[in-house]
Formats: C-alpha cells, structure tokens, sequence
C-alpha cells in the first residue's frame, strides 16, 4: 500500500501494538521465551485492505464495462476510509496523494479501532 517510509512505519507499529496485545492475551511476555513468541507473530503475513466504496450495478451494466469506463464509488472525497487487516476494520484514514510521486496515493491513519470495535468488515 503506502511507499512512503512515515505510513509504512505507522501501519508497522500499529500491527507490532496489535500483535504485542494479542500475545499479552495468550501469556506470549509472561513466560521465558515470549520475545521469541512474539516474534513469530510479527512474521504472521496479513491481508491489509483499504476501502475506498463500494458500488451496486446490474449484471448488464457489469458487461458493459471496458478500458477507461468509471465506476462511482459511495464514499466522497474527504471522507473516512477503513483500513481492513483479515476482514475486521482496525483502523480509519484518509486518503492522501503520495508526495514524491504523485501518481500513487496511501492513506493516512487517523483513528485506530479498538478491540471491541474491530467489527468484521462486509
């Protein structure tokens, strides 16, 4: 996702907080050898999504689609994106246009879910 090395090392330390959480929970630091449990949780590869909307179109309309064709989306500019690790929502951001290179964007965090929050993304 994001190039930029500041949003790589925020998505880093937030899967590092995430996972340190979990371990906690499974008594991963509480016991001799927990450095060496957590580190194989921080090897554990996830599946990261940003949802930038989501459109609704007949079948026919689907077909029709080519090269160039727009698909709108329900989200505007400005507004909230979710950051999706495994299909739970663990954070929300904004999108933002990479500055040394302004043909890719990333997204910028701005609130990161709780464990209670962390409802299943659809």
């Amino acid at each position: 996702m994001p190039a930029n090395p500041s949003q790589q090392s925020a998505e880093e330390a937030l899967l590092a907080q995430s996972a340190r959480r979990n371990a906690t929970d499974i008594g991963g630091d509480d016991k001799p050898g927990g450095q060496r449990n957590l580190d194989t949780i921080l090897r554990i590869p996830v599946v990261v999504q940003v949802v930038l909307g989501t459109a609704s179109m007949p079948v026919a309309n689907l077909m029709k689609l080519g090269r160039g064709a727009i698909v709108p989306l329900d989200h505007r500019i400005g507004d909230p994106v979710d950051v999706v690790v495994n299909g739970r929502v663990i954070a929300r951001g904004e999108v933002v246009v990479l500055e040394e290179d302004n043909s890719r964007f990333g997204v910028s965090l701005t609130e990161i879910a709780g464990p209670q929050g962390s409802a299943p993304a659809e």
